[in-house]
């Protein structure tokens, strides 16, 4: 069963890889550039016109990855895998809708702001209502109305307030990964970690489940997950499909993904979290995209309190590129940050499991 993972993976990596030239090719002809404000740092001028909604090549490999992989290994989709895979869809239509209208209708705002959040709210709650439905043998549905951090811990919260902190998650850490994809591959890279470690997770509860507490050597440390191991299966297909986009991505890039990518990333980043368990877990794995979202709260906070910004220009990247760092080097150290978020996010999830042994 572990074959559907490598299989996902390599296909993800593979239709990016070939696809995402393509996809270049078809957006270049059809002239569907990139907006540049002109308040950021002067070297993103020449970035103007690159072509962008590059997030349709890893959202159709990834879909398509997943299914090739059941295919292949003769396997059944899972409500858990598809619900996250429709999550991402949905999200990334929403980022495609306020693409399409900034770069084809030539409006730079894109979608007004309550038809994107309209929309938003719409993916969000059918997400968060479906994964409250589909019990297993064992009663588990793919979502719990218990918070998580490692695993559910406290009392239920009821459907009703499942459904508005699943909003408030999708909406935060869409907006997270959308305030990320500023420099070029710094979202795509990071949210590569991010997907590698949700594949270790999936695996990793797959083995310890408590569908199979009669041959774990201790069933106290099991856990209660629908799917886990389908949701490995998703986050291999992401993360091979966002490497293989970040050839063509990262500086100088060739293609940005756009509101259609940064959403859908966010969007299926949550999906995860919320079927894996690991709600709060989440915000030190993507640590990277809560500290820059963290950047703009502070300055807005503190140029409408005292008048005066923190920082040169916010998101948090944009500060250091005025500092004078280049722009390869803020995407390294970025994702060097990314990289122990993801370190310490992992440690924390063992250390749960070993300290219930």
């Amino acid at each position: 069963m572990m074959k559907q993972i490598l299989f996902s993976g390599v296909i993800g990596l593979f239709l990016t890889l070939i696809g995402t030239p393509l996809l270049i090719k078809l957006l270049a002809r059809k002239g569907y550039g990139q907006y540049i404000r002109d308040d950021g740092p002067r070297e993103h001028a020449s970035k103007r016109g690159t072509p962008t909604m590059g997030g349709i090549a890893f959202i159709l490999a990834t879909i398509a990855a997943y299914f090739l992989s059941k295919v292949i290994t003769g396997q059944t989709p899972t409500y858990s895998g598809v619900l996250v895979l429709g999550l991402m869809f949905g999200m990334g239509l929403v980022g495609f809708l306020d693409d399409y209208i900034k770069i084809v209708k030539r409006r730079s705002l894109g979608l007004r702001a309550k038809a994107k959040m309209a929309g938003q709210l719409i993916v969000g709650i059918a997400f968060a209502v479906l994964s409250l439905q589909f019990s297993d043998a064992r009663g588990n549905t793919p979502a719990s109305t218990k918070l998580s951090f490692i695993t559910d811990f406290g009392w239920s919260i009821g459907p009703v307030l499942f459904v508005v902190w699943a909003l408030f998650m999708i909406l935060a850490m869409s907006n997270g990964v959308n305030l990320t994809d500023g420099l070029d591959g710094l979202a795509t890279g990071a949210s590569v970690l991010v997907f590698g470690a949700y594949t270790f997770i999936g695996v990793w509860q797959f083995q310890e489940s408590c569908a199979n507490a009669q041959t774990l050597t201790n069933p106290g440390a099991c856990y209660e997950v629908r799917d886990p191991l389908d949701l490995a299966v998703v986050a291999s297909a992401l993360m091979g499909a966002c490497l293989g986009f970040l050839w063509w991505n990262t500086s100088p890039a060739k293609i940005f993904m756009g509101d259609t990518g940064s959403l859908a990333l966010g969007g299926v980043l949550t999906g995860l979290a919320i079927l894996s368990r690991t709600e709060l877990l989440v915000a030190i794995m993507g640590g990277l995209f809560v500290l820059i979202t963290m950047s703009v709260v502070i300055q807005v906070g503190s140029f409408r309190l005292t008048g005066k910004r923190v920082f040169r220009m916010a998101p948090l990247q944009h500060h250091f590129e005025l500092k004078g760092w280049s722009e390869v080097l803020v995407v390294v150290r970025f994702w060097i940050i990314q990289g122990i978020c993801v370190i310490v996010g992992l440690g924390l999830f063992y250390a749960g499991w070993a300290a219930d042994k």
